[in-house]
């Protein structure tokens, strides 16, 4: 049964999850392995729950708790749900929740890349996203686009950050993914190493003078790609370009010569998905 908990104020110490942590401190509360993240609206908490992600309390409107929300406050037990007002809640996150119900979840253990890599012939890379719409844009542009699984560079944003996982629709909990330590100090990067170990063709989107275009029909060929994107504005680091198989740029017209990382993810995802 649900334990309801009517709330007055968002000044109540039980909601500092809510109010008063930031997305770091949420990431590293007591010890990073009881980490926090806040997961948004019905849909993406049911993607999550399906998932097998463990709800710690949720906060929800009051009209939604007794109606839309009844499915999933009777998945989780006696975790504290804490019921308010909509003007309670929009103090929260400062505008209208109409889906109002926001759930605070324990952290996955995540998997190795080498368990990633393992388990896939399409690979999607994120190095150094910093932005975290992007971030969970791009991920679910690699679950509807036939990725088999991501991988995050420790120089992105946070994918479990809240607006990330509220623009990923909640595929973040259904597609395969982990976090790659990244080296900052020039050298090849420990995961291109493990790519390559596994056998996979790395693909570097980029604009250079050498970049063959996307629908090359080498890349289709290959039965192992992961596909790079880099960081808005600069792109990926030169080093990190140099050790790719492919340098690969997108096809355009009108004079334009590139496209936000998010959009450039969906085109690249859609054809590189395409297996030999």
């Amino acid at each position: 049964m649900p334990n309801i908990i009517p709330i007055q104020s968002i000044d109540q110490s039980e909601l500092a999850v809510y109010t008063k942590l930031t997305e770091n401190q949420l990431r590293n509360r007591m010890e990073p392995e009881k980490g926090l993240f806040i997961a948004q609206t019905s849909k993406v908490i049911e993607y999550a729950l399906q998932s097998g992600y463990k709800p710690v309390s949720i906060l929800a409107e009051e009209y939604q708790a007794e109606h839309q929300a009844k499915d999933i406050l009777n998945q989780v037990g006696d975790i504290p749900v804490y019921t308010a007002k909509q003007e309670i809640l929009q103090q929260i996150t400062g505008y209208p929740l109409t889906r109002g119900i926001l759930c605070a979840m324990r952290r996955p253990t995540l998997p190795s890349v080498e368990d990633i890599c393992a388990n896939a012939q399409r690979i999607a890379v994120l190095d150094g996203v910093v932005d975290a719409t992007n971030v969970g844009a791009i991920v679910r542009s690699a679950a509807a686009l036939n990725m088999d699984a991501v991988l995050i560079t420790s120089t992105c944003c946070d994918p479990l950050n809240r607006r990330a996982v509220r623009v990923s629709m909640g595929t973040i909990f259904q597609i395969p993914w982990t976090i790659a330590e990244a080296r900052t100090d020039g050298s090849e990067q420990p995961w291109i190493q493990t790519l390559r170990r596994f056998n996979f063709k790395t693909v570097a989107m980029a604009l250079r003078d050498n970049s063959v275009s996307l629908e090359d029909p080498a890349l289709l060929a290959e039965p192992k790609l992961a596909v790079i994107l880099g960081a808005e504005g600069w792109g990926l680091a030169s080093d990190t370009i140099s050790s790719c198989d492919y340098t690969v740029c997108i096809p355009m017209s009108h004079g334009v010569d590139s496209l936000n990382v998010a959009a450039a993810s969906a085109v690249a995802f859609w054809q590189l998905g395409k297996r030999p």
